[in-house]
């Protein structure tokens, strides 16, 4: 008979976690039952899931009693406190937070290019960043062919990153602006900062806070994730990655350019093509001739990675620029969430360690 499992949603009521229900609904893991969790803020809400009327509770150590699987998107805070608990009652966790990301012992998954790493898991996986996940899908099926020596990227992300706050203080600048009104900026580039700007109209070069070295904590994540993703280890030498991520005033996509350069001199842009067409969850959208690359607004609802203006370095040769555009929100978060989940479910691996690591 096959195993049906609980699943609680940690963070249920927020933008990520409302995807993570329909994603959850459309997916292969057989639920026998659902838990929505939140802060107490929210408990009481009634969200559906597969047409049941589903109430949400309030977030507490014992709301994980019973819980097979549980599928986090509720802040960095919430899951330090809140995950070890759920895996000490039996849960296996996939987090959506930053909090895990960098334990040695926290397998960092994109499915399709680790999660044979799922195997070592203690009982908390970890979803990559949304900007690494989407560059990492298109890059793997290149760096098995070809090898990757090196990576240079530029983000263009989405104001939905920063979470619904942002998003709205966006829309409202810049309804502000079109009214000739005085806008006011308390969120971006980041809650914590000394100043705030308006993102209406405006780019931003910060997104989280900035390390001693000058880099944001972002790029930070970008480079050891990556790092970590292929080769198992955060501050590998086998690679080399830099990175400069941007805010910009789109509300659901983040795009990113990147140039990256290929140990086998001998790969081609049309090979190169070959390897994103066939590759599940990329979309090559790559005709100059006729305006066709993607595109935030196209990209926006869909789990798949869209790929375009691939072309060669003419200066350097094995080096290449790409364009990669996903859905923050879905492909960069609530759809490799699931994706993780189905892994485990497939692999037979929804079950805690009696070793357990501490966190």
């Amino acid at each position: 008979m096959m195993r049906k499992y609980a699943v609680a949603i940690l963070g249920a009521t927020g933008a990520v976690g409302q995807r993570l229900i329909s994603e959850l609904e459309k997916s292969k893991i057989p639920v026998k039952q659902i838990k929505l969790l939140a802060s107490k803020r929210s408990a009481g809400k009634k969200l559906k899931f597969k047409n049941q009327e589903i109430i949400v509770e309030e977030a507490q150590p014992d709301s994980f009693k019973g819980v097979d699987l549980v599928l986090s998107s509720a802040g960095g805070a919430v899951s330090k406190r809140l995950l070890p608990e759920a895996v000490k009652r039996g849960a296996v966790c996939v987090d959506n937070t930053s909090a895990f990301r960098m334990a040695d012992e926290v397998p960092l998954i994109v499915p399709g290019v680790n999660d044979e790493q799922l195997v070592n898991h203690h009982g908390i996986i970890a979803n990559p960043n949304c900007s690494t996940i989407q560059m990492v899908a298109a890059l793997y099926p290149l760096h098995v062919k070809w090898g990757i020596k090196q990576i240079i990227v530029s983000t263009y992300q989405a104001v939905s990153g920063a979470g619904k706050a942002a998003w709205d203080e966006l829309l409202q600048q810049a309804q502000d602006r079109l009214n000739k009104q005085k806008t006011t900026a308390k969120i971006l580039p980041t809650a914590s900062a000394k100043k705030h700007y308006p993102m209406a109209f405006n780019l931003l070069p910060q997104i989280d806070v900035f390390e001693d070295d000058g880099y944001t904590h972002e790029e930070w994540k970008m480079i050891h994730e990556t790092k970590k993703i292929l080769f198992n280890d955060q501050d590998s030498k086998k690679i080399k990655v830099t990175a400069t991520c941007v805010r910009v005033p789109v509300e659901i996509g983040h795009g990113e350019t990147v140039y990256f350069v290929l140990k086998d001199e001998k790969a081609t842009t049309a090979g190169i093509k070959r390897e994103i067409v066939k590759t599940p969850g990329l979309v090559l959208q790559d005709d100059p001739e006729n305006q066709i690359y993607p595109q935030p607004l196209l990209a926006a609802g869909k789990k798949e990675t869209f790929v375009g203006r691939i072309r060669s370095d003419q200066e350097n040769p094995g080096a290449f620029n790409m364009w990669i555009v996903a859905d923050n929100l879905l492909r960069g978060a609530a759809s490799n969430t699931v994706e993780i989940a189905e892994c485990l479910v497939r692999d037979n691996l929804v079950r805690v360690s009696k070793q357990q690591i501490a966190l």
